[in-house]
C-alpha cells in the first residue's frame, strides 16, 4: 500500500474519531419532553377550530363564511355515533356529523407488537385536526341558518353504531319546514358511503347545493418531505391527475368570494380530490359518471388545507324529497384494496392514488410482480430476492453480449496502445482508426455500457416501490431484519447487539458511520465483483475502484434495508454471471490474485504477465558463440535486482548497427533482459 492510501485510510479514520469524540464530549441539547405538546396545544388554541363551508350555491355576493368565525367547541359534548369494523374503530361527532375519528385496526406506530395503532383522522381540538364533513350550501332564498353546516347538532335518527351490516342515519330539521337527513355506511375496508336527503315539508320551492369537505389544520406532523414522494393534494378530473403539496397550496391565487387561495376546476364526469400522506388517505369520491366541482384550498388566517367536491344545485318542490350520494375514502393505500375500487367501483385512476413517480411503467408491474410472488412465498425479503433473479433472467442476453464485449475489449488493448502511440496528439487520426479497429474485430464498445444504463431506471423503480408502497411498511425478513422498509438497526457500535448499549438513532451522523451488517455485506459483494478483473494500470483509477465498494456502504448504509437486499442479491447474481461468461469466452478469472495485488501482495507481476514470465523459454546456447558469449547470455537470464526492466517498449524501435561477434553481443543481450 503506497503513501497516498494510507494517508487517506488515516485521514478518514482520525475523522471519524473526532465526530465521535465531539458526540460524546458535546452532546446535543435534548428538546423538553413536553415541548411538542405544548407548541400543538398553543396552535390548537390559537386557530379556528372548522373548516369555511363553500359560499352560498347562487350569487356573485353570497357570504362565504358563515361557520369561519365560531368559537371552539368540544366537539365529544355533543355525543358521538360509534365506528366498529373489523379494519377501523372510531366514532362519528354529532357536532357538525364530522368524520373525525378513524383508527387504522390493522397498523401500528412502531414495529412493536405493543404499539399503538394508527390514528388516522382526528377530532378539533385534538393536536392534529383532520377531518371530513357535509353539508348544503344554500341557495334561491334560503339563508347559511336554514342549512346544516360544520356546526349542526345533529340528531341519530337510525342506527347506534356503524359497523359493516348497520348503517346509521342523522336528522337535522330547520324549523322552517325542511328535513335533512345523512346517511352513513361503510364496507369491509376504507370506504364510507354518505347520502344527504333534502325534504320539503314547506309550501315554496327550494334550492340548495350538497357539498363534502376534508379539512386539515396545519402540515402533518409526520410530513416525509423527500422529493420522490408527493404528499398534499391529491386531484383526478377527467382522467388527469394533478398533485400539489402544501407549499404549492399557500401558493395559490386569493379568492376573495372564497376567503381563501384557491385552485378549482370543474369535472364532467369522473374524479376525485382529497390528501394523500405517505400511507394513508383521505379522499372525496362522487358518484362515477357524476359533475361536480372539485375545489382545493388554503385558509391563511386559519392555517387550514381543504378540498372540497360541490354537487349542482337541487330544486326540491313541496313535498318533495331529493337525495344525492358520494363516497368517502379513508385509510391505508393498501394495492389490493384501491385497486379494486378502481377496476371493480370504477374509480378512474384510483390506483394512481400510490405515487408511482415518472418510471410508473415500470413501477406498476415490478410491484405487481412482487405482490404476486409474496402471495406464494409469503415473505417480502425473499420475494425481492426472487424478483432480483427475475430482472437478472431478463437482462442475461444484454448482459451476455456486454461481457463478451468488454472480454474483447481488453484483448485489443495491446493494439489499441499501438494505435495512441502512432497518432501521438493527433485526436482525429486516433478516433478514425480506433473506430476501424473495431470494425475490423466487430466490437462494440458502448455494448457493456448498455446493461448499466438499463440498471439504472430498474434500480430506482425499485426504490421507489420499497419507499412509497404499504406493503414493505413493517415487513420482516429474517431475523432482525423486521421492517424492510427502514434501514438495517443493528451496528458496528455495538457490535450487532453483542454489547449491553443501543445503536445509533436513524438519520444521525453516527447512523452514517456505525452501520449494519446488511450495508457491510453490500460493500464485501460489490469489492469482490470488482475483483474479477485485475486492477487498471494507472495507480489513481486503481485506487478509485479499489475504495468506490466501501464508499457505496456507507451510502446506502441507512437507505431501506430492502433496497440493501436487492443490491447485495443483484450483485452476487452479477457475479455468478461475469464469472460464467468469462470462462466460457476462455478466460480464468484470478480472482485470488486480483485480491493479493489490490492487499498489495504480490505488487507488480498481473497474471498476464506472470504467466508469460512463466512460459519464456531458455535461450539455447549458438554454435558461433564463444565461452564469454555463453556467460553473458546465461548472466542476461539472471533477475536484475538492482534496475528492474522497463516494460514499455521503445516508441519507434530502430535495427541495431552489426556489431562483431564476441564479447559486445553478450552486454547487448544483457541490455535487453
Amino acid at each position: 500500500m503506497d503513501d497516498q492510501n494510507r494517508n487517506l485510510i488515516l485521514a478518514t479514520a482520525l475523522s471519524f474519531l473526532v465526530i465521535l469524540v465531539w458526540f460524546f464530549v458535546f452532546p446535543p441539547d435534548e428538546p423538553p419532553a413536553d415541548a411538542e405538546f405544548e407548541t400543538a396545544d398553543e396552535s390548537a388554541e390559537e386557530a379556528p377550530d372548522t373548516a369555511p363551508t363553500p359560499p352560498a350555491a347562487e350569487g356573485d355576493d353570497a357570504p362565504s363564511e358563515a361557520d369561519a368565525a365560531v368559537t371552539a367547541e368540544d366537539t365529544d359534548a355533543y355525543g358521538r355515533v360509534d365506528i366498529d369494523t373489523p379494519r377501523i374503530s372510531g366514532s362519528i361527532s354529532l357536532l357538525g356529523g364530522r368524520i373525525d375519528d378513524i383508527a387504522l385496526r390493522d397498523y401500528r406506530e412502531e414495529v412493536d407488537e405493543d404499539s399503538d395503532i394508527v390514528q388516522f383522522l382526528n377530532p378539533v381540538g385534538s393536536a392534529e385536526p383532520f377531518y371530513a364533513l357535509y353539508g348544503w350550501a344554500p341557495g334561491g332564498a334560503l339563508d347559511f341558518d336554514d342549512v346544516p353546516g360544520a356546526n349542526t347538532e345533529w340528531d341519530v335518527a337510525e342506527g347506534d353504531t356503524l359497523t359493516t351490516e348497520n348503517p346509521v342515519t342523522l336528522r337535522w330539521e330547520n324549523g322552517a319546514g325542511i328535513v335533512f337527513t345523512r346517511t352513513l355506511e361503510i364496507d369491509e375496508n376504507y370506504m364510507f358511503s354518505i347520502t344527504q336527503g333534502i325534504e320539503n315539508t314547506g309550501d315554496a320551492e327550494i334550492r340548495a347545493a350538497p357539498y363534502g369537505i376534508v379539512a386539515r389544520h396545519g402540515e402533518p406532523a409526520d410530513l416525509t418531505n423527500f422529493f420522490i414522494l408527493h404528499e398534499g393534494m391529491i386531484r383526478a378530473a377527467d382522467g388527469e391527475l394533478t398533485e400539489d403539496s402544501y407549499s404549492n397550496m399557500t401558493d395559490y391565487t386569493l379568492d376573495e368570494r372564497e376567503g381563501a387561495n384557491t385552485d378549482a376546476i370543474d369535472v364532467e364526469s369522473d374524479g376525485w380530490v382529497g390528501f394523500t400522506d405517505k400511507y394513508w388517505m383521505a379522499t372525496l369520491v362522487p358518484e362515477p359518471g357524476s359533475a361536480f366541482r372539485a375545489v382545493s384550498k388554503y385558509v391563511p388566517s386559519a392555517d387550514i388545507y381543504q378540498t372540497e367536491t360541490r354537487h349542482p344545485t337541487m330544486t326540491v318542490a313541496p313535498g318533495e324529497r331529493a337525495e344525492t350520494r358520494s363516497m368517502l375514502f379513508a385509510g391505508a393505500k393498501e394495492w389490493s384494496t384501491i385497486r379494486a375500487y378502481q377496476n371493480e367501483g370504477g374509480i378512474d385512476r384510483f390506483l394512481d392514488a400510490i405515487d408511482w413517480g415518472w418510471f410508473f411503467f415500470l413501477t406498476k408491474p415490478i410491484f405487481a410482480m412482487l405482490y404476486w410472488v409474496n402471495g406464494i412465498i409469503g415473505n417480502m425479503g425473499w420475494s425481492i430476492i426472487v424478483l432480483t433473479f427475475v430482472i437478472k433472467a431478463a437482462l442475461l442476453p444484454l448482459a451476455w453480449k456486454s461481457y463478451v464485449s468488454m472480454a474483447k475489449m481488453k484483448e485489443l488493448q495491446p493494439e489499441m496502445e499501438k494505435i495512441k502511440e502512432r497518432a501521438g496528439d493527433d485526436r482525429q487520426k486516433l478516433q478514425q482508426e480506433m473506430m476501424t479497429l473495431y470494425k475490423e474485430k466487430k466490437v462494440n464498445p458502448a455494448a457493456g455500457c448498455l446493461p448499466i444504463l438499463l440498471q439504472i431506471p430498474i434500480f430506482f423503480s425499485l426504490y421507489k416501490v420499497i419507499f412509497v408502497t404499504l406493503e414493505l411498511r413493517h415487513a420482516p425478513w429474517l431475523g432482525w431484519i423486521r421492517d424492510l422498509s427502514a434501514p438495517d438497526p443493528s451496528s458496528i457500535m455495538n457490535l450487532f447487539g453483542i454489547m449491553p448499549w443501543g445503536a445509533p438513532e436513524p438519520g444521525s451522523i453516527l447512523s452514517l458511520i456505525f452501520i449494519g451488517v446488511l450495508p457491510i455485506f453490500l460493500g464485501v459483494s460489490m469489492w469482490l465483483q470488482m475483483k474479477l478483473n485485475p486492477a487498471p494500470p494507472d495507480k489513481t483509477q486503481a485506487m478509485i475502484f479499489n475504495w468506490m465498494p466501501w464508499v457505496f456502504m456507507f451510502v446506502l448504509g441507512n437507505f431501506a434495508s430492502g433496497l440493501v437486499l436487492y443490491w447485495i442479491a443483484n450483485n452476487v447474481i452479477t457475479f455468478s454471471q461475469q464469472y460464467l461468461i468469462m470462462r466460457l469466452n476462455g478466460q480464468t478469472p484470478d480472482l485470488l490474485g486480483n485480491i493479493k495485488t489490490s492487499l498489495g501482495f504480490g505488487k507488480g507481476a498481473t497474471p498476464a504477465t506472470a504467466t508469460a514470465g512463466a512460459a519464456k523459454p531458455a535461450t539455447a546456447p549458438d554454435p558461433g558463440d564463444d565461452d564469454s558469449t555463453v556467460s553473458a547470455r546465461d548472466e542476461s537470464a539472471e533477475p536484475q535486482t538492482e534496475e528492474p526492466p522497463d516494460p514499455t517498449p521503445p516508441a519507434d524501435p530502430k535495427p541495431a548497427p552489426s556489431k562483431p561477434r564476441g564479447k559486445g553481443r553478450g552486454k547487448k543481450r544483457r541490455g535487453k533482459s
